[in-house]
């Protein structure tokens, strides 16, 4: 046989191969086509799963299974890709899930069952099919860890993961972290934060004992009346926190930050606050000491706190104050040979959660205590490790008043600033005394004119106070 009879025959017989290929790949979608728009859709998943098994066995591809659950704890790694996979469906996705939580700023985009999305990852090709296997139960035998009354109670979900056997390397130590990681950032950007405050009738609950609430509150750190440096140096301390993770594991300590802010009432503590929160993307539990019992409620509370979270304990100076003196009350009053319950709360037992074992309960938390009167508070309090930073929130300045003026008028200089400027120190006026008085008017002129008239009188008001303070020292 010649060379040319040959390569024809090579050549016929290589068309025909590609011919039946063809031929089957397009069976294959047919079928997939009319299974899709005719076949009901617990039949999908037997289909297309039979498919891929029969692919498989002539493939040089790994396929790796991530269920949702594992065992009767959730499964992170399931999470995290419907997280990642979410914004990456083509426009040859014929389905789409589409959702968006109660009380929540977003609208979630998600895979529908055997819907294929290809990723990529270091120039190789990753493919993701997301399968729901209906199975055959009661509702009283089934157990679902997430949700007892989920419609999910018969369906069991997982990812299918199909990359080159070659890149098993590259998928389990690179890939599947990758996604972990690029799914917490995303869930974090799209997070509502939240604000919890204690509901104390289900105190012995453990999943019951906080109530959440949307914060909507709108303070950034670019609208905060601070001086700029301030604001710079609790900007960069918040960063460097978040990234020392690993640092803190190093050296033994738990991952967390203290914070106390000092000043007097309304200097802008609460709206502090309130950026720290927006700025880390982090929930807010708001802890009212004065109505707990006893030590063991407080750690029961702070036990079920959620990391990368922020814990308020307003007007520290007034609480623990408050439950000393009635501890001491009850045992004076209590007759001697009558039992009593124990009702406090006590400083010691509030440290052991900020500075002892308990505190490496949780990680990448932020500790907020505030004060109008530092100088009443227990030295024990105020050491470092347990209020790493302090803050004093003064009275309104310069750069402040400019930055509301700049908020409130919508304007970044005026004749009157200078005079307003002069009054500021000697009226010690707060931010939310100026910021009131800047709302009264929406004519920028008359509403610096009122602001002047109320520092003058502040500054009157303030003269009058140190004077009558000085003529009653001289006379003790």
């Amino acid at each position: 046989m010649s060379s040319s009879e040959s390569k024809s025959n090579h050549l016929a017989t290589a068309k025909s191969i590609l011919a039946a290929a063809g031929s089957i790949a397009a069976g294959i979608m047919v079928i997939r086509g009319v299974a899709q728009d005719f076949l009901p859709p617990e039949f999908h998943d037997y289909l297309f799963s039979g498919l891929r098994s029969l692919a498989a066995r002539f493939s040089n591809n790994l396929t790796v299974v991530i269920d949702e659950f594992d065992g009767l704890g959730a499964n992170e790694l399931y999470s995290a890709a419907a997280a990642y996979l979410g914004p990456k469906i083509t426009p040859n996705t014929r389905r789409l899930k589409v959702s968006k939580p109660e009380k929540e700023n977003h609208i979630n985009i998600a895979m529908e069952r055997g819907e294929e999305v290809t990723d990529s990852f270091h120039s190789q090709t990753f493919k993701w099919v997301w399968i729901c296997r209906k199975i055959e139960t009661s509702s009283h035998n089934f157990y679902n860890p997430r949700d007892m009354n989920s419609t999910l109670r018969s369906e069991v979900r997982s990812f299918e993961l199909t990359f080159h056997k070659k890149n098993r390397g590259l998928a389990l130590d690179s890939y599947l972290p990758f996604i972990t990681k690029e799914a917490k950032l995303k869930k974090q950007e799209k997070k509502t934060i939240k604000i919890f405050t204690v509901d104390y009738e289900n105190m012995y609950n453990l999943n019951d004992m906080w109530n959440p609430v949307t914060l909507d509150h709108p303070a950034k750190f670019e609208t905060l009346a601070m001086d700029s440096r301030q604001k710079e140096l609790i900007l960069g301390d918040l960063e460097r926190f978040l990234r020392r993770r690993e640092y803190y594991r190093r050296v033994g300590k738990a991952w967390k930050r203290g914070y106390l802010l000092y000043g007097p009432p309304g200097t802008g503590k609460s709206s502090l606050i309130a950026a720290m929160a927006n700025y880390l993307k982090f929930d807010v539990y708001d802890l009212e000491l004065t109505e707990l019992r006893r030590n063991s409620d407080l750690r029961k509370l702070l036990l079920t706190t959620a990391n990368q979270s922020i814990l308020v304990v307003e007007d520290i100076d007034c609480t623990i104050d408050f439950q000393e003196k009635l501890a001491t009350r009850a045992a004076v009053s209590t007759p001697p040979f009558q039992t009593r319950e124990e009702n406090k709360v006590t400083l010691s037992g509030l440290l052991n959660f900020v500075d002892g074992l308990w505190s490496s309960c949780g990680d990448e938390r932020i500790i907020i205590f505030t004060t109008n009167y530092i100088e009443k508070l227990d030295p024990a309090l105020l050491r470092p490790g347990r209020m790493d930073v302090h803050i004093n929130m003064s009275y309104c300045t310069p750069c402040g008043f400019r930055l509301l003026a700049s908020n409130y008028l919508d304007i970044k200089d005026h004749p009157m600033f200078q005079e307003i400027e002069d009054l500021l120190p000697n009226a010690r006026a707060t931010p939310a005394e100026v910021a009131e008085q800047l709302l009264k008017d929406d004519e920028p002129r008359d509403a610096l004119q009122g602001l002047v008239d109320f520092l003058r009188e502040k500054t009157r008001q303030n003269e009058a106070v140190e004077a009558e303070s000085a003529q009653q020292k001289e006379e003790a």
